[in-house]
């Protein structure tokens, strides 16, 4: 018996019918572009969250979970609307409303991608969920279907107007394989994404800043990028070069300009970094991942001190490039280091916190991992 298992057990009384699991994600480049239609290269980390649930005889959702133990949310079908106030829990109703269920459920969440490290841990919530009742219910729904529902449930629900990005990789990931996705249609390719075999390591530094979706900087951002849209009359920032951005930088305000500029200049990063990953050349790789975190910092304004700090003292250490990484202001940064200076880079970061003041930053390494699935069926 797993441990969710026991854990369901336990709050619930009898088994779960299915348990799911969908893991959190380290986006390698193309940072804030998922919501002007761009292109992103993210892959799965290991960290997962993982959903067991049953269905219920009446129209009641049970929802528990096993960081919270000993309290149980309980709501009628019928009031499970966008409004409904609550706490973590509502990214799970959020994906109930959003799939159309009409059955009463138990369901326990046991969640293990790191809260605010801006590694996705809502969409491993959401995508777990989903995953669970699309095969508990027999729905049907494809994994790009998934995706735009899950994302609905945060953007409508929850009320974080956030990309699709994070909900895709979490449905749609292989294991060694970083996933380049067109964010328009959600067409994707896989791209090899093996640095282990090259001497190399992604080491992920959780700055352990606070990091929120919710406090209205991510919203603003996005707000932003629709209103130069509207005054340019193009569909989306893909549509931008420089150049035509660049002439018409009078039609916008500063801000609106420097935002549009992050977005142009980052979608084109993406593809200069599949073009490296697959002529194994990880230094321009590295260069790509230093412009996109100047880029994210100076243009858009969503690093902080800390992430900052993590990024310079990785490249002091040696390291191909940095950056911040997910929503940004807090949460994590990546460094792509020769596997022999892990201990030296983790030093070097560690020193720089200490004499700046900070909390003590966490480190940890994933390779890319696999995307949803169903761990079991039919207890």
């Amino acid at each position: 018996m797993s441990h969710i298992d026991r854990i369901f057990v336990d709050t619930f009384g009898y088994s779960p019918e299915i348990i799911a699991a969908a893991p959190g994600r380290v986006n390698l480049i193309g940072e804030h572009i998922d919501y002007s239609d761009g292109y992103v290269l993210p892959f799965a980390i290991s960290d997962r969250t993982f959903a067991a649930m049953s269905i219920r005889p009446d129209r009641l959702v049970r929802i528990a979970s096993a960081q919270r133990r000993n309290k149980i949310v309980t709501v009628n079908l019928d009031d499970i609307k966008p409004g409904l106030k609550g706490e973590w829990e509502r990214y799970a109703l959020g994906v109930i409303w959003a799939m159309g269920v009409k059955e009463g459920l138990d369901v326990m969440i046991d969640g293990h991608v790191p809260l605010g490290a801006g590694l996705s841990s809502s969409a491993a919530l959401e995508c777990s969920v989903a995953t669970a009742l699309n095969h508990l219910l027999s729905l049907g729904f494809d994994l790009q279907t998934l995706a735009r529902l899950t994302q609905k449930a945060e953007n409508d629900y929850v009320g974080v107007p956030c990309g699709i990005m994070d909900q895709s990789v979490s449905l749609m990931a292989q294991a060694g394989f970083a996933l380049l996705l067109d964010c328009r249609d959600l067409t994707s390719r896989n791209v090899s994404f093996d640095v282990a075999s090259n001497g190399l390591e992604l080491l992920i530094i959780d700055t352990q800043a606070h990091h929120s979706l919710t406090d209205g900087g991510y919203a603003r951002r996005r707000q932003s990028c629709d209103s130069v849209v509207a005054k340019l009359s193009v569909r989306s920032m893909r549509e931008l070069s420089l150049e035509k951005l660049s002439a018409s930088k009078d039609l916008l305000s500063d801000v609106e300009f420097i935002r549009a500029r992050h977005a142009v200049t980052e979608i084109s990063r993406v593809h200069s970094a599949v073009e490296a990953l697959e002529a194994k050349n990880f230094t321009e790789l590295g260069q790509l991942l230093n412009a996109s975190h100047a880029s994210l910092r100076d243009d858009y304004d969503v690093s902080c001190p800390e992430l900052n700090v993590a990024v310079d003292a990785s490249i002091a250490a040696g390291a191909l490039g940095a950056r911040m990484v997910g929503g940004g202001f807090g949460g994590s940064a990546i460094a792509l280091i020769n596997a022999s200076t892990t201990v030296d880079t983790i030093h070097s970061v560690e020193s720089a916190f200490k004499n700046a003041g900070f909390k003590a930053p966490r480190f940890f390494t994933s390779l890319p991992s696999q995307g949803a699935e169903i761990m079991q069926r039919g207890l």
